[in-house]
């Protein structure tokens, strides 16, 4: 299997996203809101964690929603303001695709491309993303088992890119008291059954802002390669995910925290 340590050729274990660097001695933090709501929005966000410490941008112009009435996000336009929002700030830019027919205006734009949870089991979205030419970051399935996600992963491989980061979120168990479980035990694991790059994202994995950094401490603490985590001006008034959302100068507290364990650990921010 490609994802298979004895099949690791020269130069892989890393992934390099519009300058960026998954799998080095430098941790990839990635902030931004949960979704594009406005220019306005987009730029403030964008430069203050930028600021902060961040060293990419995210952002949803497509946004799979639960509910059909729910905002589905600026699309196209999102795009554009995303594009924007790397001009001014200089951060590269992840965001999610949510079928083939979006692809090639996504990746147009994006720095990265992102699959969702929901769409990890997609095989035909997964071999697109793979043959698109742009970095992949795929997350876990929220009712996926780790042998089910590195598949998933195989899919995007096997198309022909080894530009893969692979994303814990979180997983859906009987708990109830957060949004999901995030499992930490994820990223240990998976970095001895592959040499895929492995981030966090701990603002879906738990769904509670108040949780995020402590939780975003012990992905660092075990390894992970990088932290995703969402950061809104107003998190009450968001159209998205606010109840998880960082402020700004939470996000930039957090930096200052993580810097400490990553040098704990051997490795920067």
């Amino acid at each position: 299997m490609i994802f298979d340590k004895n099949n690791v050729g020269a130069g892989c274990g890393s992934v390099e996203a519009g300058g960026v660097v998954f799998g080095g001695n430098r941790l990839v933090l990635i902030a931004g809101p949960c979704t594009v709501e406005s220019r306005e929005q987009m730029l403030e966000i964008a430069c203050a964690v930028k600021e902060a410490g961040a060293t990419m941008l995210r952002g949803g112009a497509f946004k799979p929603r639960s509910s059909p009435y729910a905002f589905q996000g600026l699309c196209e336009k999102g795009l554009d303001i995303l594009a924007e929002a790397r001009t001014r700030t200089g951060l590269p830019v992840v965001t999610e695709v949510l079928e083939t027919a979006h692809l090639p205006t996504v990746a147009a734009i994006a720095d990265m491309v992102q699959v969702g949870s929901r769409n990890m089991h997609n095989s035909v979205l997964l071999r697109a993303v793979g043959a698109c030419g742009k970095p992949v970051l795929l997350k876990r399935g929220m009712c996926a088992t780790i042998q089910e996600y590195l598949l998933a992963a195989e899919y995007v491989l096997d198309a022909g890119t080894r530009q893969v980061v692979l994303c814990e979120r979180g997983i859906r168990t009987f708990e109830t008291a957060t949004r999901f479980t995030l499992d930490l035990s994820a990223v240990p694991l998976l970095k001895e059954r592959t040499w895929l790059p492995v981030i966090v994202d701990p603002s879906h994995g738990t769904g509670l802002a108040s949780l995020v950094p402590a939780m975003s401490r012990a992905a660092v603490a075990c390894g992970a390669d990088g932290v995703m985590m969402e950061v809104h001006g107003h998190p009450e008034q968001a159209l998205c995910d606010g109840e998880q959302s960082e402020t700004p100068e939470m996000f930039y507290r957090v930096v200052r925290e993580l810097r400490a364990i990553a040098e704990a650990v051997g490795r920067t921010v």
